[in-house]
C-alpha cells in the first residue's frame, strides 16, 4: 500500500510539472521584478526631480503628478498582462492542452489569443525600447551634471544658461544657476540620488524588455503547439476510423 501510495504521489508531482510553463513563469517572473524595479525608481527619481526643480530652480512643474500616477497604472496594466499570459501558457502545456484543446473552437480560440498577445507583446517591445532610450538620455544629463559637481570649484557657480532651451523662456539667468548653500543640495540631495534612481530604472526597462522577447517566443511555441494538437486530433480520429473499418470487414464468426 505504502509503495502504491508513494507511486501515485510521484506520478502526481510528475504530472504537475509537465503541466507547469517554467519558460513563460519565467518570463512572468522577470517581468514583474523588471516593472516593480522601474515604477518604484522612476516614482522617487520624478520626485527628486520636481524638488530639484522647484527648490533650486524656482520652476514650478504641474505634469509630474499625472506622470507618477501613470507609472502606476503601467505597472499594474504590465502584472495584468503577465498573468494573462501565464494563464495561457498553463493551458497549452503539457496534458491541459489535450484536455482543453479538443474541440475547433477550443483549438481556435487558443491559437486566436496567442496571435493577440503576440501582437500586444511585439507593440510593447518597441514602446519600451522607447522608454529606454529616453531614461539612458535622462541619466546622460543627470551624469554630466554630477561631474560638474565634481570638477568645478566649491566657490564657484554652476552656470546653466547655455542650456536655456530647458528652461521656460521667463526663466531669469540668476535661476539658472546653482552657488553655494544651494550647490550642496543640488548635488548630494537631489543629483547623486536621482541619478542612481535613473539607472536603477534602465536597467530595469531592460529586463523587461527581455521578458517581453522571452514572451513572444514562448507565445510562438503555444501557438505552434495548439495548431500540432489539431493535427494530432485529426490523426487520433484517422487511426480511429482505421481500425473500426478493420473491425467490419472481419468475419463474423472469429467472435
Amino acid at each position: 500500500v505504502m509503495h502504491s501510495m508513494q507511486y501515485a504521489e510521484g506520478k502526481g508531482c510528475r504530472n504537475c510539472m509537465s503541466r507547469t510553463p517554467f519558460a513563460t513563469l519565467i518570463a512572468t517572473l522577470l517581468c514583474c521584478v523588471g516593472v516593480g524595479v522601474f515604477c518604484f525608481t522612476m516614482y522617487r527619481g520624478t520626485t527628486l526631480t520636481m524638488r530639484m526643480l522647484q527648490e533650486v530652480f524656482r520652476l514650478q512643474i504641474q505634469w509630474v503628478e499625472p506622470v507618477q500616477l501613470t507609472f502606476l497604472v503601467v505597472g499594474a496594466g504590465m502584472g495584468g498582462l503577465g498573468l494573462m499570459i501565464l494563464f495561457v501558457g498553463c493551458l497549452s502545456t503539457g496534458a491541459t492542452r489535450a484536455r482543453v484543446y479538443t474541440t475547433w473552437r477550443g483549438r481556435v480560440g487558443g491559437r486566436t489569443s496567442c496571435a493577440i498577445f503576440m501582437g500586444l507583446a511585439y507593440i510593447l517591445v518597441i514602446v519600451w525600447i522607447v522608454v529606454l532610450v529616453c531614461l539612458v538620455f535622462i541619466t546622460m544629463l543627470f551624469t554630466m551634471a554630477l561631474l560638474q559637481c565634481s570638477t568645478i570649484p566649491k566657490e564657484q557657480c554652476i552656470d546653466y544658461n547655455q542650456f536655456g532651451f530647458m528652461f521656460p523662456g521667463d526663466t531669469p539667468e540668476e535661476d539658472k544657476r546653482v552657488c553655494h548653500g544651494e550647490k550642496n543640495m543640488f548635488c548630494n540631495d537631489y543629483v547623486n540620488n536621482a541619478e542612481i534612481m535613473f539607472i536603477c530604472a534602465s536597467g530595469a526597462s531592460f529586463v523587461v524588455i527581455i521578458s517581453l522577447i522571452h514572451y513572444l517566443m514562448c507565445l510562438a511555441a503555444n501557438y505552434a503547439h495548439i495548431k500540432d494538437q489539431e493535427k494530432f486530433m485529426d490523426l487520433q480520429d484517422l487511426q480511429y476510423m482505421r481500425e473500426n473499418s478493420e473491425m467490419s470487414t472481419l468475419p463474423k464468426e472469429r467472435f
